[in-house]
């Protein structure tokens, strides 16, 4: 028989169905035992046993029969009697043999090889006691043997493979889990990136915003006109800043931008930077010196666009009014490098410090070690330098 395996394998949780199907098994042990006990007795009888021999048939086969039930529980201390009963009486082998299956079933090879030797050995002593009719001893013994081996070695198999099955349904739990934690750490990542590159985009147009409102606020006697054309920049820069979150959007949901028919910025896109930052008041210095940046990779022309953007983004928020220089060296087969430096703002500045997070830095360093490269950025002679390398194959 082939009943489930024992409550603690699968934990409190799930008893109650096991006890309701080991109750089940047990009602059908107990009539299968009995109608085999039966017919052994009957076929016994029929054949001209003796009334003392029957009395002592009857009596093993009905302890036997009682004790079937309790071999779902009690797999081997129960099985171990009713081979002891088997050894007296014939009546008792059918359930110490369907005892022997069980065990094989339950319990670890060499208890069940154990318990088959036993059962031969039982049936040794019946043998010799109650030598068999119709067949030679040697003949019986061997085919006793047999048919213990047969039934210990397919309830070994019958383990092993509920043993299997149960393994492969834990792999399939354990891989279901680790699908669903790489789809968690996916929608994260995804998340990061379009942090970042809402970041990246906002910021810098955000930052250009600002200094045009605090020309707005520090100086109201501004000619009307000089006023009017401050405020329709500030209303543009609003509007872009609009549509550019909107890009960002649909671009971080391609998995190619290509596809969609939106380019992302590169390297050639830089002056168009340093052109939004002097138009906001800032004075900017742009020192080009790469060569053949047609063979640039795309994505490290994003990047170097990126850091240049978070460059200036830095030096409006956190040292305005002073001069910045972007430096730009490279060449294939070598590597492209961007530099950014600006004087630290003066102790007692003119306007308050524009808040930052300090996670534009850490964003940006991760984009450049993802693209190959790496970012360095310190503070130090009176200046903040932001330098970042990049590979570019020959």
């Amino acid at each position: 028989m082939d009943e489930p395996v024992d409550e603690e394998t699968y934990g409190r949780a799930d008893a109650d169905p096991w006890r309701r199907r080991r109750g089940v098994g047990a009602a059908i042990v107990f009539a299968v035992a009995g109608v085999l006990v039966a017919v052994t007795i009957w076929a016994r009888h029929g054949a001209g046993a003796a009334g003392g021999t029957l009395t002592l048939d009857i009596a093993a086969g009905a302890a036997a029969w009682l004790l079937s039930p309790v071999l779902l529980w009690r797999p081997v201390p129960v099985a171990l009697a009713l081979t002891a009963l088997a050894a007296v009486s014939p009546a008792a082998t059918p359930v110490a043999t369907l005892a022997a299956l069980h065990v094989a079933q339950r319990r670890p090879f060499p208890v069940a090889a154990g318990v088959g030797a036993a059962g031969i050995a039982a049936h040794v002593v019946q043998g010799l006691w109650r030598p068999p009719g119709g067949i030679s001893f040697g003949w019986w013994l061997l085919l006793i043997a047999a048919g213990y081996g047969a039934l210990v070695g397919w309830g070994a198999l019958a383990r092993a493979r509920r043993a299997l099955l149960i393994s492969l349904s834990e792999r399939a739990r354990r891989a279901e889990a680790e699908q669903g934690r790489r789809v968690a750490e996916a929608r994260m990542a995804e998340r990061t990136r379009i942090a970042r590159e809402m970041h990246d985009v906002l910021a810098h147009r955000l930052s250009l915003l600002a200094t045009y409102a605090g020309a707005l606020e520090y100086r109201p006697d501004a000619p009307p006109e000089k006023l009017s054309q401050a405020a329709g920049v500030v209303r543009a820069g609003v509007h872009q800043a609009l549509g550019e979150l909107r890009e960002v959007i649909l671009l971080l949901r391609a998995e190619d931008a290509a596809e969609e028919g939106r380019p992302q910025p590169v390297l050639e896109d830089v002056p168009v930077l340093v052109r939004e930052s002097r138009d906001a008041g800032v004075a900017v210095e742009l020192r080009d010196e790469v060569a053949g940046r047609d063979t640039l990779p795309a994505a490290a022309g994003r990047t170097a666009y990126r850091v240049v953007q978070e460059g200036l983004t830095n030096a409006r928020k956190h040292a305005a009014g002073r001069p910045v220089t972007v430096v730009l060296e490279g060449r294939p087969g070598a590597r492209l490098v961007i530099e950014i430096r600006n004087p630290l703002p003066a102790a007692a500045g003119a306007g308050p410090a524009a808040p930052g997070s300090g996670t534009g830095l850490v964003g940006l360093t991760e984009r450049v070690r993802l693209a190959g490269g790496r970012l360095d950025h310190e503070a130090a002679a009176g200046e903040f330098r932001l330098r970042a390398w990049l590979p570019w194959p020959a």
